[in-house]
Formats: structure tokens, sequence, C-alpha cells
């Protein structure tokens, strides 16, 4: 009886060794996650739903969230971007639970309006933006090997909306930096194992400004002798971008240039749906979809239902690493990679024709 299962047991053991079809969308722990006791309590996370495409794509979220018992639960606020403020009691909520997923907010063009979206981050100071622009297994692009983090401060230069008429037609903006995103953005890359850290600036002609910005990164990289620091001037940033992105690695600007070069590593990367993002403070974060280009979408894809979720998904397991649950992040990030390598469902904006729902449920089925 014994001699008769060896050979069972050989052909087990060998075929233990074969990769499997998804073994490149997954990577084994060598540790096991080791939680405090109550880490693993339900948390609650506000939701914004937000405007055009915003509340399709979080209800995808809500979907998957659901289906795969992801412990946390929402807390659903209606804030749209015509809207004077965000209501004061969803900043509470945010306060509470010092998570939150958002949709796009649409933001109004002119007229003294201000963007809701630079109120919450002002508000709840947001300092740093993050968009994570990287190459899907299965989406083709111009470009392979992209995997570019832009961190860009979130608070202050630009859009901190400090400007004002001095005399009729002549318009004054003040423009100022801090050191604390450069900090981020080089902790980011020591905790990421991530090889290099490139400054954005216009520096040649900003001199003060800009300046200022640079001798802070410069400072913050004496710290961090492992990780290889450079600077770029942001319009030879454009180009290089556009030529050779596999040469950036995280890059870190002021708010203006940073918001330029995510939106264009996200374009090169595959696109503004499948690129998620996040804002994050001291205490407080909002995931959201990365690259803020069309993320209220167009009223065509809205009738039709055809908004990618994709961004938002991959949001939202970044939101689930953020609470520390990273099985449940990684077992959603693996879901939407299998189904964007299989390329059965895909939304317009990457060359399919499915719906919303068709990808969230073809996500759902591969979560099995």
């Amino acid at each position: 009886m014994a001699s008769r299962s060896i050979p069972v047991l050989k052909k087990l053991l060998s075929s233990s060794h074969t990769p499997s079809p998804c073994s490149r969308f997954t990577s084994r722990r060598s540790v096991t996650y080791m939680p405090r006791p109550g880490d693993g309590a339900p948390r609650a996370v506000t939701l914004i739903p937000g405007d055009g495409i915003g509340p399709l794509v979080t209800g995808a979220v809500e979907q998957v969230m659901e289906a795969m018992h992801a412990p946390v639960y929402f807390e659903k606020f209606e804030v749209h971007g015509d809207m004077k403020k965000v209501p004061a009691e969803v900043i509470e909520s945010i306060r509470k639970n010092k998570v939150c997923l958002k949709g796009g907010l649409a933001t109004p063009m002119g007229g003294g309006v201000s963007s809701l979206n630079v109120q919450l981050r002002k508000e709840l100071d947001l300092y740093a933006s993050l968009v994570n622009c990287f190459n899907l297994p299965g989406l083709p692009t111009r470009h392979q090997n992209v995997d570019i983090v832009v961190i860009r401060e979130n608070t202050e230069g630009e859009y901190a909306g400090l400007e004002h008429e001095v005399v009729p037609g002549v318009v004054e903006s003040l423009k100022f930096c801090s050191e604390r995103v450069a900090k981020y953005a080089f902790e980011y890359a020591y905790l990421n194992n991530r090889k290099k850290v490139t400054a954005v600036h216009k520096a040649n002609i900003m001199k003060l400004a800009d300046g200022l910005f640079l001798e802070s990164c410069r400072e913050v990289a004496t710290k961090y002798p492992g990780i290889k620091y450079n600077e770029i001037i942001v319009d030879n940033c454009c180009m290089q971008l556009v030529s050779k992105p596999e040469q950036f690695d995280v890059m870190v600007s002021p708010n203006l240039y940073g918001n330029l070069v995510a939106n264009t590593a996200a374009g090169i990367a595959g696109g503004t749906g499948v690129m998620p993002g996040g804002n994050v403070g001291a205490d407080h974060a909002i995931f959201e979809q990365g690259a803020s280009a069309g993320n209220v979408g167009n009223e065509k894809i809205l009738e039709q239902k055809k908004a990618n979720p994709v961004a938002l998904l991959l949001s939202s397991a970044m939101m689930l690493r953020h609470l520390q649950f990273p099985s449940f992040a990684d077992r959603l990030e693996t879901a939407v990679k299998r189904v964007i390598s299989e390329g059965q469902y895909m939304t317009k904006d990457l060359g399919g024709r499915s719906s919303t729902q068709e990808v969230v449920d073809a996500v759902i089925a591969a979560l099995d």
C-alpha cells in the first residue's frame, strides 16, 4: 500500500511547483500578518458618491466590498460640487472615521466658487496627494515597465487659492512650499522599497519659491542615503515622461506641476480610468480616482452606465491596506488585475464595450 502511494506523492510534490495561471498576480507571504487585538473589528468609512459617474463607481466598490465580506461599512453623504461648502456633518464624519472614499466632485470654472475637493484637503490638512501610475498586464500601452508614484503637495501654492486682484486686470497669486511633502515622499519610498525620488520643479524661473522646495528636498534626501535623489525641470520632465517613463520611480513636486505630471503619467500607463490614488495627512485620508482628468465623466457615459470602476476599486484596495486589512487588499487587487488581463470585460476607455455592472460582476466572480 505504501509503495503504491509513493508515485502519487511524487506527482503531488512535483505539481506543487508548477505555477498556476494566476500566479503572476499573487505573491506568497513569507510571514503571516499578525494584527493587534481589535485590528480586525469592522471600520466605518465615510462615503461621498459625488457627481457624474461618481455614484456609479462608488456603487461598484460597495458591491465588491459586500461580496468579499470586507470588514468595512460606509456612512454615505450627498455632496455635490456646486455647493458653497462641504456640509459640517461630512467633515465631522471624516474626522471621526479618519478615512473617506470619494467619487469625483465637479469643480465650477471661474465665478468665484471654490473647489470642494480643495476645501476637503485644506480642512483636513491632507497635504500629500499620491497617484500610482503603472502598467496592468493585458492592457496594451506604448510603454512597458511603467511604475511611477507621483506625490504632490496638496494644500499650498496655487491650490491654496491665495490670490487677489491688486488693480483691475492684475491678479496676484501667492506660492509657497513645505518640507513635509518631501519628507512624506522619502518615507513612502523607504517603506515601499522604492529606489529613487525625483523632485520636479521650475527653479530656473521661480528661483525663490521652487528654490525653497528644492532646498527642502535636498535636506531630507541626506537622511535617506539608500535612496537615489535627482531633480528635473518640469518641462523637461513632461518630455522625458512621454519618451522614457520607465526611468522614473517616485516623483515629488509642488501641487500644480504634480497635477500635470500625474495625469500625463496616467495617460502613458493606461488611462485615468485605471489609476488609483489618495490624499493623506497626519490624521486623515481620502481615497479616490488617482488622476483628476475626467473623474466625473460625461453625460453619454453616465446614460449608458459604462463608467470604468477600476481606478476606484484599486483606490479602495489602497484604502484597505491603509486600514491594515492587507489580505483583503491583495484579494481585491488580484481580482481586478485578472479581469483586465483576461480582457473580456473592459469599458470603452480600455477598448471594450462592457458596462460598469459587467465589470463589477467579473471582478466579483474573480474573487473566488
